[in-house]
């Protein structure tokens, strides 16, 4: 088992390539990309061509990467169909190799506790014995995204145990798992409201929520703002997303926050973090500082 791989794959149009390779890059760098809209019969090399790609669909394009067993194809699967979700894109998530369920039980056995900041993230089918005053929080990611292994989820939680000071009124934009929501809450936040695009990463969230025993964490669906509570503005936002999103999301995201509010902006890739810098001063906000790991950038940034 420890040897096999499973095809993880975007198919979507041929003019959506580059945007479909941004997004599953996010999951692996090691992107494989079938696109034959150039290959042509003319010529020589048209007779060497395999007959399978010169009947291909030249409209289409898939992007591809291959995941390990170690790695959640739930929570990879999750993260693609939220993204694609989110950005409008017509594409279709599919997968080759080990069947699914197998796949699933194998992964498990990879997912153990994990410390970030001041919370333990503990796996909800996992026995664990907390060290007095030790914060736990016990997670099934099912079908949505968020364990804390992936780096963007890491960067948040660890400025959240940094920032978050007791009393705080939240929002999780792109929730996922809820796994964000319920560190704030562990951390002492008064209220957090956690909404997601996707109808099943909410479920999802809401059974975390109810088998953690948090009763200051509401789920809803909502479409970046829309759809979300913003009778009473908030203390503190978090957007685990996408560059492209976080770009659309930042015009209106200073009308939720109360003045010296702060929000953590995940989910950027490095070569796209320049452009949200850019930009924060435009839309009223200050940078109060950033962190990185292996080129994903989380930034903190503050409502003037």
């Amino acid at each position: 088992m420890d040897n096999q791989w499973i095809k993880l794959s975007l198919v979507g149009k041929q003019m959506d390539v580059e945007i479909l390779t941004a997004v599953i890059s996010m999951i692996d760098n090691g992107v494989m990309i079938e696109d034959y809209s150039d290959v042509s019969t003319d010529g020589l090399y048209g007779a060497l061509i395999d007959e399978s790609i010169l009947n291909a669909d030249k409209t289409k394009a898939t992007v591809s990467v291959f995941l390990p067993a170690e790695r959640s194809l739930a929570e990879a699967k999750a993260f693609l169909y939220e993204r694609i979700s989110t950005l409008g894109i017509d594409a279709s998530v599919t997968t080759e190799g080990m069947c699914e369920e197998d796949w699933a039980e194998a992964w498990k056995k990879y997912y153990h506790p994990i410390r970030i900041g001041r919370v333990t993230v503990v796996p909800a089918w996992e026995e664990y014995a907390p060290a007095e005053g030790e914060l736990i929080l016990r997670m099934d990611p099912g079908m949505a995204f968020g364990t804390g292994t992936h780096e963007t989820t890491r960067l948040v939680m660890e400025m959240l145990s940094e920032e978050i000071k007791g009393g705080e009124r939240l929002l999780d934009i792109g929730t996922g798992s809820g796994i964000l929501a319920l560190c704030a809450s562990k951390l002492g936040a008064r209220a957090c409201y956690a909404y997601d695009i996707d109808p099943v990463a909410v479920r999802v969230a809401r059974e975390n929520v109810e088998k953690d025993g948090a009763d200051n964490v509401f789920c809803g669906i909502a479409d970046l703002l829309d759809g979300v509570d913003s009778a009473e503005h908030y203390d503190f936002v978090v957007a685990n997303i996408v560059a492209d999103i976080i770009l659309r999301l930042l015009p209106s995201l200073g009308s939720v926050m109360k003045t010296g509010a702060r929000a953590i902006l995940s989910g950027i890739i490095g070569a796209r973090a320049e452009e949200i810098r850019a930009v924060l001063g435009t839309y009223g906000f200050t940078l109060v500082r950033e962190a990185e790991e292996r080129d994903w950038y989380a930034l903190l940034i503050q409502k003037n």
